[in-house]
């Protein structure tokens, strides 16, 4: 059995005390593969260390890209510095970049401006972009409907928190749908109902860690291993085998990044 983390952020410095371990025990969970997110200041070393964890460790990838929270912070030195950072071998993604009209950490007007910036730096790079949204779903789908249209576009809709109608809007523009543990938690029937309507070949999961710990482990530190736990409660929702889940999740993003592994 094999499975990949989609997303995750072991660069954090909530890992640093016990990187080493989280990587072994992912790994002896049958997680194979893990794909860790740069968020932070762009004009920092957040971005870099992304990158330097990724390039420590056989099968784990980086992405880079300014999280909505910190569209305040963009500029063209960052942009720059990410540019850089982006053609690196083990950076295969652009993200997470996106709109958050929840915490409103950056204007709404910065937030569009830049969301659309970064889309265009993934066109020119021809990378694949990863995409944050939290209420915003009808601007996200309109700006990415107007942004996404080159050939040989790809994305992944991370930590899907949309409606239904939201991922079949997204599905055809050439999206991925990832579901974290928050799916597992009891009030989240929205999110199993958006679930029921991505196929399955459509269909990514992640930890999002250390956040969104699914269930029987809610409250404590997410990690990669966990990842085991939403997928099982995906394959029982699907009404699949756990193994044929892992299978496909793994088959999925490993097409769409055009990677294999040892």
């Amino acid at each position: 059995m094999t499975l990949i983390d989609s997303h995750c952020h072991i660069d954090g410095a909530v890992f640093d005390d016990d990187r080493d371990e989280v990587v072994a025990r992912a790994r002896e969970a049958g997680v194979s593969v893990m794909l860790t997110i740069g968020t932070g200041d762009p004009h920092s070393d957040d971005f870099r260390k992304a990158v330097a964890v990724a390039e420590s460790y056989e099968n784990v990838y980086a992405s880079v890209g300014v999280h909505p929270h910190d569209a305040k912070l963009y500029d063209d030195e960052a942009e720059n510095h990410l540019l850089e950072l982006a053609k690196l071998e083990k950076v295969i993604a652009w993200g997470e970049i996106g709109l958050d009209f929840y915490y409103d950490h950056s204007p709404r007007d910065v937030q569009r401006d830049i969301f659309r910036r970064q889309i265009r730096n993934a066109r020119d790079l021809e990378l694949p972009i990863i995409i944050h949204s939290r209420d915003a779903d009808d601007e996200t789908v309109e700006i990415l409907t107007e942004e996404c249209s080159w050939d040989g576009f790809r994305g992944i809709m991370h930590c899907f928190g949309g409606t239904a109608e939201m991922a079949l809007d997204l599905m055809p523009l050439g999206f991925l749908i990832s579901f974290a543990g928050n799916v597992t938690f009891k009030k989240a029937e929205n999110l199993r109902e958006a679930a029921r309507v991505v196929p399955i070949e459509k269909l990514l999961v992640e930890t999002d860690c250390p956040f969104l710990t699914p269930e029987p482990f809610r409250g404590k530190r997410n990690e990669p291993a966990l990842v085991v736990h939403t997928a099982q409660f995906l394959a029982d929702l699907y009404g699949v085998e756990f193994e044929d889940l892992a299978r496909q999740t793994t088959q999925n993003f490993l097409h769409f990044f055009d990677l294999k592994f040892n």
